[in-house]
């Protein structure tokens, strides 16, 4: 029988997402990985995809954008407390929290799950984005 964790949301990011967003690591199964992802007001991630990984991502707080494209098939969705998307495997993405609105400093907060468990570096690479970074990536 395998041991259940529990574990509370790290106060500090654990690390620097290869889009270059703060990343507070939380749990993991076999079958995937979940994660808090959070960009400061006024900043704009890398653009990226995955090689192997999909993701479901909920908005917790802040307000942004989310850029995706497949091919020819491209978006930009706005990004706000409730807001549920999704990043399947090999779609370029790129995500930018908005200044303005009812708190301008608040920051733009998001969990994701990652399926199956994220595998380390080198999974994200770079891709042409609609935006230009203001952050590094990893």
């Amino acid at each position: 029988m395998k041991p259940w964790h529990t574990k509370r949301l790290p106060a500090r990011p654990d690390a620097v997402a290869p889009d270059g967003s703060d990343v507070r690591v939380l749990l993991a199964l076999e079958g995937g990985s979940m994660a808090h992802f959070q960009l400061a007001p006024g900043q704009t991630s890398a653009a990226v995809a995955h090689r192997t990984v999909e993701e479901i991502w909920f908005v917790l707080s802040g307000r942004g954008e989310m850029w995706r494209k497949r091919g020819e098939v491209e978006e930009v969705v706005l990004l706000e407390a409730g807001i549920c998307l999704t990043i399947p495997q090999g779609t370029r993405f790129q995500f930018r929290c908005l200044d303005g609105g009812r708190d301008e400093n608040a920051p733009l907060a998001a969990v994701a799950i990652t399926m199956p468990p994220w595998p380390g570096e080198g999974e994200a690479y770079p891709v042409a984005g609609r935006w230009t970074a203001t952050i590094e990536a990893s």
